[in-house]
């Protein structure tokens, strides 16, 4: 497993039918992120088992209520149970402001650091990088600047083939075979070239959220390819002129963006508290692209492709 993704909270604007507002929690090469934190987030959070500590990370896509209302709640439980590691928020302008006033006047001080990250929804960048992996803002549309994020892998190291490996060989010289290098000698002969010595490394993989948006032409070419892709899918295709008043996408646009986007499969979440039944908006997706997928509560789905776990 690459990537792993739980949904913490699939609904709208509010809570409905034992939905919660919107939240994820992904793992990438044992780093661990959320993304919104909708009201509830800690209540899933820990009804999923899902250590709260280990995140180090969270995105917040925009400043309507049911993407981040759950956020201070966390943020003082993880003061409660003496979290003493840093905490790293990523954000658009407003969230500290919205932050350091609940702590001013509760008259509290954090046990750990937060640090705020601002970023221009409005603009495609690479806001978060390791080695192992980069984060950048998709610009979408909505009624307040919103973005997305785009998690995408970074080349993996190569894996050594032991059975060419040969009796005698330094460990220096294994290891830089290891990082994919050539080895010379110090007259600057080869000694060992990488390809024969190594196989290739394991495919890199990518997620793409797409939070709150109407249809958006332009992220297209961003998420060309991606592996997995949530879109929020606020509404059906009857309900279009609602959608677009509200600046959301249905079902059917949500699959045309997949369609387009060559992704490998989509998961549509976001759903609108006018819906019980979730299945209609499924199956009206599953007509222009078939791999979809309800990101709906406790369900787990991981690159590469396993059949989810809820």
């Amino acid at each position: 497993m690459s990537v792993k993704l739980t949904i913490l909270g699939s609904s709208g604007a509010i809570p409905a039918f034992g939905r919660f507002p919107t939240s994820q929690y992904l793992i990438i090469q044992n780093r661990h992120f959320l993304i919104d934190a909708g009201e509830g987030v800690q209540m899933q959070l820990t009804r999923y088992q899902i250590p709260i500590h280990k995140i180090d990370c969270i995105f917040i896509s925009h400043l309507h209520g049911d993407h981040y209302l759950g956020l201070m709640g966390l943020l003082f439980s993880m003061h409660l149970q003496r979290r003493v590691n840093d905490l790293h928020l990523y954000s658009q302008r407003g969230l500290d402001e919205i932050i350091l006033l609940q702590l001013k006047y509760s008259k509290s001080v954090l046990n750990y650091q937060i640090h705020f990250h601002e970023y221009d929804p409005n603009q495609e960048a690479i806001i978060y990088e390791d080695s192992a992996l980069t984060i950048e803002t998709i610009p979408l549309i909505h009624k307040l600047p919103c973005a997305g994020f785009l998690f995408r892998e970074k080349t993996k190291p190569v894996n050594l083939n032991k059975q060419k490996l040969k009796p005698g060989m330094l460990i220096q010289h294994i290891a830089q075979l290891k990082k994919g290098v050539d080895v010379y000698n110090d007259d600057g002969n080869l000694l060992y070239s990488n390809s024969d010595f190594t196989l290739p490394p394991p495919p890199s993989y990518s997620y793409a959220f797409c939070s709150d948006t109407a249809w958006n032409e332009k992220m297209l070419a961003q998420i060309k390819g991606v592996n997995l892709l949530y879109h929020e899918t606020t509404f059906m295709e009857e309900d279009k002129e609602k959608a677009h008043e509200t600046k959301h996408s249905t079902a059917l646009e949500a699959a045309t963006t997949a369609k387009r986007a060559e992704v490998d499969r989509l998961l549509i979440g976001h759903f609108s508290a006018r819906y019980r039944d979730l299945e209609p908006l499924l199956n009206e997706a599953k007509t222009i692209f078939p791999n979809t997928s309800l990101a709906e509560e406790g369900v787990t789905f991981e690159i590469p492709t396993h059949e989810p776990n809820a």
